[in-house]
Order: C-alpha cells, then sequence, then structure tokens
C-alpha cells in the first residue's frame, strides 16, 4: 500500500461537515492514518469569496495514482463540487499532495502538487502530520519548506481535528462553520 496525502479544503456551507464527509469518502478507498489540524485561511488569486478551511489526510491505499484522482473527484461529485471558476468558491476540493515518493507528471495530474511548496495553507496542515516528509521534486521536507515561506499571520488554527482515526468518524462533539 501506498502512502498518500492528501490536501482537503472548502468555502461554501458547513465547511466543517465538508471536511468531515470528504474523509468519510476517502474512506471508502483508503485507510486514514492521520489528520492534521483545522486551519482558517484567506482565498487566494480569487479574493472576493469566503474564507477557507484547510487540512491535510495521511492514507494508504492499493489505487494507482490515476485512479485514486478518479476516486477522489466521484467524492468531490457527490458532495456537490462544481467546477465553473478556477480558484473559485468550492464545497470542497481534495488534492493528491504526495503519493509514497513517487513523481507523476500528466496532463491532468501533477504529483507532487505543483503549487504546494509557495502554500502556507497546505504546508501548515501537511506539517502537522508529516513535517519530515521529504517532497521527491525537492527533496526538502515539508517543515524546511514551511519555513521558507514568509511570515502570514492570517491563517488561523480552527480546530484540533474534524476526525477520529481511532474510531473512524467525526467525532462527537458539534462543529459548524
Amino acid at each position: 500500500m501506498a502512502t498518500t496525502y492528501f490536501g482537503l479544503g472548502g468555502n461554501i456551507g458547513d465547511r466543517f461537515a465538508y471536511l468531515q464527509d470528504a474523509i468519510r469518502g476517502l474512506a471508502d478507498f483508503c485507510v486514514i492514518e492521520a489528520t492534521s489540524r483545522v486551519y482558517e485561511t484567506a482565498p487566494v488569486h480569487v479574493t472576493d469569496q469566503p474564507r477557507f478551511l484547510n487540512m491535510a489526510v495521511r492514507a494508504r491505499t492499493d489505487l494507482a495514482p490515476r485512479t485514486l484522482l478518479t476516486h477522489i473527484q466521484g467524492v468531490e461529485n457527490r458532495l456537490g463540487r462544481v467546477r465553473n471558476l478556477r480558484w473559485g468558491p468550492r464545497v470542497i476540493d481534495i488534492d493528491i499532495l504526495l503519493y509514497a515518493d513517487r513523481i507523476v507528471d500528466e496532463a491532468d495530474l501533477t504529483v507532487p502538487h505543483p503549487r504546494m511548496a509557495e502554500r502556507r495553507f497546505v504546508l501548515a496542515p501537511l506539517a502537522d502530520i508529516a513535517a519530515a516528509a521529504i517532497l521527491p521534486s525537492t527533496d526538502r521536507t515539508v517543515s524546511d519548506l514551511l519555513a521558507a515561506l514568509p511570515p502570514d499571520d492570517d491563517i488561523l488554527m480552527m480546530a484540533e481535528s474534524v476526525w477520529d482515526v481511532e474510531r473512524g468518524e467525526a467525532p462527537k462533539a458539534a462543529l459548524s462553520g
């Protein structure tokens, strides 16, 4: 099984519930091993939209990267993801950040994620669960890449977790937002 890291984010509706539903969907074809804290972040590129919640998930899977992408898009579609504006509002976005130590460069699938080294909203949650992970395309660790970014006071830790890995479910405490 390949260890895979996902970045999850969304800024429409009950953002916490969509993160939980996305993890539940990933658990249909992956073994969820760890989840990061949840961070609230400002939108990038298209800034006239609500703030995002972002997190990372470590999982194991037998699926090849292309098949994994197809399954992820199925989860996004079931949750109501609409792709009508690049970098626009969305209920959920699930990205494959890392897939074992592989580099994938296809027309619609690039792993490691091509812009993750520039994005605190990706690296901060990923560092929670994979600080020592090495990006095969850079040979640098997640924590090194995060430390190289300029400071950003506009990223707020919102929750310790939205998923109980041991129980394989959302925690009992009600979250909304």
